[in-house]
């Protein structure tokens, strides 16, 4: 009874620890356009180059990548290639006209290398023999959403999508004849489901269902964290040769929204130090706290003690 009484009066403490932080709208973003596909509905990957979009179907689909026109949301071109698919979830840029696509999903964390393939992208079908390798993590499977390629050295990467997430670099060079052994670099943002790099290479972005994360690079150092628009399932964000920043989500007729990321050349001023990192990235983290979810806790506990002294009374 005593121990019962104990986590009894605890209540309000647990409650208020866990409880968020006050409700922020999220900003709306800016739409750019639909996917009018009837075969995209699950949009896990976006890049944005030479004035198209390209996106990719995560699990169940099959090797193929979709080219759409912006300016009006249609698919103008489909590049399919060679084998099949066992979960892509990713896409990052390749050089001009081409994209790495990751065969990197992996829920049961049960195989031992994960693939990526180097596909051309462009307006009309067509049907390639892409190169592919494949990866091994060094230290056991992972899931990863987020494929990363560095516009200064074409090297990849990859983000274990845990809730403490981990940046994995491949080698600088790939053997297509054996597995290539990945080397973690750093702790990221937890549950990533996409990240790019900007085009001059020094920033790196990061996103999950809810936020967004820019890092410098190489240092990552988490320098904003941001709200995204809120979407039915946010799993794509690319930037453009210009800087503008394109968020996806899966879903038929998912919408593309435009937002504002800082990352351009002056890195933004990170927020006041209010509590430690909460291991989700480098850098502070702010949280506001309120006292309504202290009076919740108190408020419930209270009750809870006052049922427990009535049911125990003699009859």
């Amino acid at each position: 009874m005593r121990g019962l009484l104990g986590l009894v009066l605890l209540a309000p403490f647990a409650i208020g620890l866990l409880a968020p932080g006050a409700a922020v709208e999220p900003p709306p973003g800016d739409p750019v356009f639909r996917f009018t596909d009837p075969d995209i509905t699950e949009s896990s990957g976006l890049v944005a180059r030479d004035g198209l979009v390209v996106t990719v179907n995560d699990s169940g689909d099959g090797n193929r990548i979709f080219t759409v026109d912006p300016a009006t949301g249609d698919t103008v071109g489909v590049t399919r290639w060679q084998g099949d698919a066992t979960d892509i979830e990713a896409l990052a840029p390749a050089g001009r006209g081409e994209v790495w696509v990751g065969d990197i999903g992996d829920n049961a964390a049960s195989r031992d290398h994960v693939e990526v393939a180097r596909v051309p992208f462009g307006r009309g079908e067509r049907e390639v023999d892409a190169p592919t390798y494949q990866l091994a993590y060094p230290d056991g499977p992972h899931d990863a959403e987020a494929l990363l390629a560095d516009p200064a050295t074409g090297r990849l990467y990859l983000v274990a999508k845990e809730f403490i997430g981990r940046l994995y670099a491949a080698p600088e060079r790939l053997d297509p004849d054996r597995p290539n052994e990945l080397s973690e670099v750093g702790q990221v943002l937890g549950i990533a489901t996409d990240g790019t790099f900007s085009p001059d290479g020094e920033r790196l972005v990061l996103r999950n269902y809810g936020q967004a994360a820019v890092y410098t690079w190489p240092e990552l150092q988490r320098v904003a964290q941001v709200d995204l628009p809120r979407q039915q399932q946010g799993e794509g964000i690319a930037i453009s040769e210009d800087g503008e920043v394109l968020v996806g989500s899966e879903g038929a007729g998912a919408e593309v929204l435009r937002v504002d990321l800082p990352v351009g050349d002056a890195p933004a001023a990170p927020p006041p130090l209010q509590e430690t990192d909460d291991g989700s990235g480098r850098g502070p983290v702010e949280i506001e706290r309120q006292l309504w979810p202290w009076a919740l806790g108190g408020v419930a506990g209270l009750v809870i003690v006052v049922v427990l002294i009535r049911s125990l009374r003699p009859r």
